[in-house]
């Protein structure tokens, strides 16, 4: 009589186990895999390119030197602008979001774009000199002494007053990437929906964790590349790590 009795308890517990694990595996999909998109995310925007292309269509006019593309990306290294986002589940599939450019990030890498740029242009000079015939000291500080005086100001504070913008307004990135709104998660596809302050008001992106990060995929449609609702075959990827 007990062994049935207890045959008995475990079937009803089988049972209603079996009967749970549907809604616990549709919570874990719907809802638990969405909640690891909760939180502070940072991602690094990359400048290096467009600086190294304003600055060597800069100095392709000193007169007798040369300079390559190569040459520009090497010594500015990776310029980078951070963009903060912070996503906040509320609902099944969804919640809510804020995204900014870091100002200071900005500065920084500005800043760090025109000293990479004036030690480039200090070189060049040099060389141009030695070019032609000038017998005097022809160093670094030299240069920079020579800058100085016929400037009126530094290198750096020359090439940011008379030269090329070498990255784009933070205007024209705050505009792109600052906003807040809503967002949905399904089917690995990111949909925010922004409230102001962005050019995209929708913006669509595949999305994937990994150990270190969010990954988003977004397209870039070439006639309207701020128009992100849609997918094809150019594909720009931002690696988020979550802050802790």
């Amino acid at each position: 009589m007990r062994r049935k009795t207890i045959k008995t308890v475990l079937l009803i517990l089988l049972i209603l186990v079996l009967s749970a694990l549907p809604a616990l595996l549709t919570y874990l999909y719907f809802f638990s895999s969405n909640k690891e998109l909760s939180g502070e995310w940072t991602t690094e925007v990359d400048m290096t390119g467009q600086a190294a292309v304003a600055a060597l269509l800069w100095l392709q006019d000193i007169e007798a030197v040369s300079v390559t593309l190569e040459d520009v990306e090497a010594r500015m290294e990776r310029l980078t602008v951070e963009v903060n986002m912070t996503l906040e589940q509320t609902d099944r599939s969804g919640g809510t979001f804020r995204c900014r450019v870091v100002p200071e990030s900005y500065e920084d890498c500005n800043q760090a774009a025109y000293e990479a740029f004036a030690e480039i242009f200090r070189e060049l000079t040099a060389e141009r000199l030695r070019m032609a015939g000038y017998t005097g000291a022809a160093d670094e500080e030299a240069v920079e002494a020579l800058a100085a005086e016929t400037f009126g100001m530094s290198t750096v504070s020359y090439l940011m007053t008379c030269g090329p913008a070498l990255l784009p307004p933070l205007e024209e990135l705050q505009d792109r990437y600052d906003g807040n709104g809503t967002y949905v998660a399904e089917e690995g596809i990111l949909t925010r929906q922004y409230e102001e302050g962005a050019t995209a008001r929708i913006r669509a992106e595949r999305y994937s964790r990994n150990e270190t990060g969010l990954i988003l995929t977004e397209k870039v449609d070439h006639e309207n590349p701020d128009n992100g609702n849609d997918y094809g075959s150019y594909p720009v990827i931002y690696v988020l790590r979550q802050e802790p």
